[in-house]
């Protein structure tokens, strides 16, 4: 029988304009306050789900290699090696009982958390990377304006060593199966107004979110994030996975909210909208289901 939990190593702080795009901040404002700098915070939540033989993570985090002036910039808070931490003191769980890392893209606050102190050095050893071959192949020559979010000299070389030792799934095409445990699977569709070939894991229960609807505020259509690439695209993205969530009954997981680790949907007078929204209440570790 699986079990799944939402962790919640760290927060940190990005612009709360970038966060929602065209929506003004009068209104934007009245779901998550903005600091001094206009910056809000936001959770740095991976997913743990465990298998009958298998340790399964969804991202990674920020990590802690970024250095002080880093740090600042984005408000970071956590302790050293923040998720390895929450693993190991929360669930019991070392670093080399995880069997598999799900990547659903590679911007530094999704998978920082892969390596060590030295940064090339892998956290998880033991752990099959799952990783989108077109977006590792767009993540190594993107576009002038998302290039500050890849960190290629961090993540290139750690991926490239465990390809060396045949612990990566390159996954391939707009949807398919990432992993199986006997009759336990994890499946994947991806969306492409964020950044292209974005990963989506799900299964019977839950669907992880990322940067495609990063908080419950994100929920409506119209409120998308200015990172986005293709903005315009993202609202078709959320449109279809919308209708796939509603008519398969999944739990939307939210990789950066700090109030809500995940909520569900329901048709509304302008389509489907948020039905009812599960509390996280600033926990490390919470079993969801």
């Amino acid at each position: 029988m699986k079990k799944y939990y939402v962790l919640h190593p760290a927060v940190f702080k990005l612009d709360g304009g970038a966060m929602f795009g065209i929506i003004p901040k009068p209104l934007w404002s009245k779901a998550i306050p903005a600091d001094e700098l206009n910056r809000i915070q936001l959770s740095l939540r991976v997913m743990l789900i465990q298998t009958p033989h298998r340790n399964i993570l969804i991202d990674t985090g920020i990590g802690d290699y970024h250095g002080d002036k880093f740090d600042e910039r984005f408000g970071i808070v956590g302790q050293k090696n923040p998720l390895v931490e929450l693993l190991e003191t929360k669930l019991q769980l070392k670093a080399s009982d995880i069997t598999d890392l799900i990547i659903s893209h590679l911007h530094f606050d999704h998978v920082g958390g892969l390596g060590g102190e030295t940064q090339h050095t892998a956290l998880f050893p033991k752990a099959t990377l799952h990783v989108h071959r077109d977006h590792y192949a767009y993540a190594l020559k993107p576009t002038m304006r998302d290039a500050g979010s890849f960190h290629e000299q961090y993540f290139k070389p750690l991926i490239e060593e465990a390809d060396k030792k045949g612990l990566v799934h390159w996954l391939e095409g707009k949807e398919g199966e990432i992993l199986s445990d006997g009759e336990d699977k994890i499946y994947f569709k991806c969306s492409y107004g964020h950044t292209p070939h974005l990963v989506h894991a799900y299964d019977e229960k839950f669907i992880y979110m990322a940067d495609l609807v990063p908080t419950a505020h994100h929920v409506p259509i119209p409120w998308v994030m200015g990172y986005d690439i293709s903005p315009g695209q993202t609202t078709l993205d959320k449109s279809a996975f919308y209708e796939f969530i509603h008519a398969k009954n999944k739990t939307m997981i939210f990789e950066h909210d700090m109030e809500s680790w995940g909520a569900n949907l329901k048709p509304g007078k302008h389509g489907l909208e948020v039905d009812q929204k599960f509390k996280a209440n600033d926990q490390k570790v919470i079993q969801v289901f």
